[in-house]
């Protein structure tokens, strides 16, 4: 199993308005399980929606890239 790259800031600002659990956790350095569990606690650093009545949840892609360039510590 190869593993994906961690994208940079400049491709993450590219992406769609939502991006999957498994991207977002990609982009930050975690794992998707670790990610997916401080969602589900409320804890995420990320602002996320629910698709439905399932449990799965989209990332907001603009709270991504407003955590990776680190204007949400700024504004701390």
């Amino acid at each position: 199993m190869t593993s994906a790259a961690q994208p940079t800031l400049a491709e993450v600002s590219q992406w769609p308005a939502t991006c999957s659990v498994r991207q977002a956790a990609l982009a930050i350095g975690c794992s998707p399980t670790h990610l997916g569990a401080l969602i589900r606690r409320g804890e995420a650093p990320v602002k996320t929606i629910p698709l439905g009545t399932s449990r799965r949840q989209l990332v907001i892609t603009a709270s991504l890239v407003r955590l990776l360039s680190g204007e949400d510590q700024e504004a701390a």
